[in-house]
């Protein structure tokens, strides 16, 4: 699958919305990245797996990590698309872990999967936490890097489609100079459906 077309996928879905939200990190956008909509549908979630499999196959990952709740099923497929072991780390009082039984050998080849990247917080804190755990981190791999390039995590990033998406500091908003309303559609704080 190529970038073009996973966007194309995004836009066909109705899972690259308009409007004025608030980023997780505090930004505010025009449009957002709402990835759940997208791999809502099996064979979507099973080909955009694939295409971010593809990107990893060269490093042999063992297992795929993910951060809940954004890169679950991504993660998942991706790890299937390999037949590879899947994790996911847990947030907790803004910080990551790895709950349920989950565990990570000392020296065991990881590769963390997301959904959309930004800033890149979530991958990094689980990169974090793998090494943290002993595990050796290969590698980050995402759906959509629409960091413009300044998402950095110490190990390769791929991305099947890069999206440049404009961003606002909340105080230079002009969606909040017009009054639009504001929402936040990820899986934290959700103020709006």
């Amino acid at each position: 699958m190529l970038g073009s077309e996973l966007i194309d996928l995004y836009e066909k879905e109705g899972a690259l919305l308009r409007g004025h939200f608030i980023l997780r990190s505090g930004m505010h956008s025009d449009r957002y990245l709402q990835s759940a909509i997208l791999l809502s549908r099996p064979h979507l979630a099973e080909l955009a797996g694939r295409a971010v499999a593809d990107l990893l196959r060269e490093e042999e990952p063992e297992t795929i990590l993910s951060p809940a709740l954004g890169g679950l099923i991504i993660g998942h497929e991706t790890a299937r698309a390999l037949g590879v072991r899947f994790l996911f780390a847990e947030r907790k009082e803004n910080r990551f872990l790895l709950r349920r039984g989950f565990r990570l050998r000392p020296g065991e080849c990881v590769s963390i999967v997301e959904d959309v990247v930004t800033t890149g917080r979530s991958a990094e804190q689980v990169r974090e936490l793998a090494e943290e755990k002993g595990a050796r981190v290969l590698s980050v791999g995402a759906l959509v890097d629409r960091s413009d390039g300044k998402a950095r995590f110490g190990v390769p990033f791929h991305a099947v489609a890069k999206l440049t998406l404009t961003t606002y500091a909340p105080e230079r908003c002009p969606l909040c100079r017009q009054g639009l309303p504001l929402s936040k559609p990820g899986s934290r704080g959700i103020v709006d459906a």
